[in-house]
């Protein structure tokens, strides 16, 4: 069966995609994240191992937050009856439509359906961020606090949890990664972020200039080229700036005449 203009890349080992291609689908998924996130797909996946067990009339084909709750609480029944399990934290991401997440449970699913290991294996972080994503992208183009926010919890994970406290903790975690990565980037690049040099980093150029100068002068002036390096590094990392402030006073007149 040869399905209808196939994606070019989907983020699946090439046996998974090979797999799901021999198992003949309703339909391909051209975007992994949103077509196993509902769950039919994967009850149809599973109804070619265990046709008794899954029965795909009986799951919904909805993308709203209800039909993905039913249809993945069905499944965990029926895996339930043959012994088998899915790790809880991938379902749902897989929900969520959390990055990277419907890719690791499409390899967890072919490692429990055939009993083989997947070569290389997509290990994604455990909260499923868009961290990866935003490394590739420019500086200009990364996300700001807000957008992390944005980006990093869906509208559905905030119904299935509609807790305030629970939500808010999330994007406190949120917020304080997206603090962290902007301080290891302002410490990498600081001619990026015009950072200027502090008191004890300047105290440090300091310490390191004199001690060069010390190791020029305790060593034997024998030659002009030897001791020309050694002056030049000294004063190059004198980076200390100073300016020259003249004071006028003014004449004082004694007071007493001769």
């Amino acid at each position: 069966m040869s399905y209808p203009h196939p994606p070019k890349r989907t983020g699946l080992p090439r046996e998974v995609v090979k797999w799901l291609h021999g198992l003949e689908l309703s339909f391909y998924p051209k975007n992994v994240r949103r077509d196993f996130s509902n769950g039919y797909l994967v009850a149809e996946i599973f109804s070619h191992y265990y046709p008794q067990d899954f029965s795909a009339h009986s799951y919904d084909k909805g993308t709203s937050l209800s039909a993905k709750q039913r249809n993945w609480s069905q499944i965990e029944r029926s895996l339930q009856k043959q012994n088998l399990h899915l790790m809880k934290e991938v379902v749902d991401g897989t929900i969520h439509c959390k990055p990277g997440a419907a890719e690791l449970l499409l390899q967890e699913v072919y490692t429990v359906l055939t009993n083989r290991s997947v070569r290389y294996v997509q290990i994604p972080e455990p909260d499923f961020t868009d961290q990866e994503y935003q490394e590739f992208l420019p500086a200009v183009a990364r996300s700001t606090a807000s957008k992390a926010i944005k980006n990093n919890l869906t509208m559905t994970e905030i119904m299935a949890e509609p807790d305030i406290i629970t939500n808010q903790r999330k994007a406190e975690v949120i917020l304080h990664r997206h603090l962290e990565h902007k301080a290891a980037e302002r410490v990498l690049y600081p001619r990026r972020f015009k950072v200027k040099p502090n008191l004890g980093q300047l105290a440090d150029k300091n310490v390191v200039s004199s001690s060069r100068g010390d190791e020029c002068s305790d060593s034997p002036s024998s030659a002009d080229t030897a001791s020309q390096p050694c002056s030049s590094s000294t004063w190059r990392g004198a980076a200390v700036p100073f300016k020259e402030i003249k004071v006028h006073q003014p004449v004082r007149r004694s007071l007493v005449k001769h």
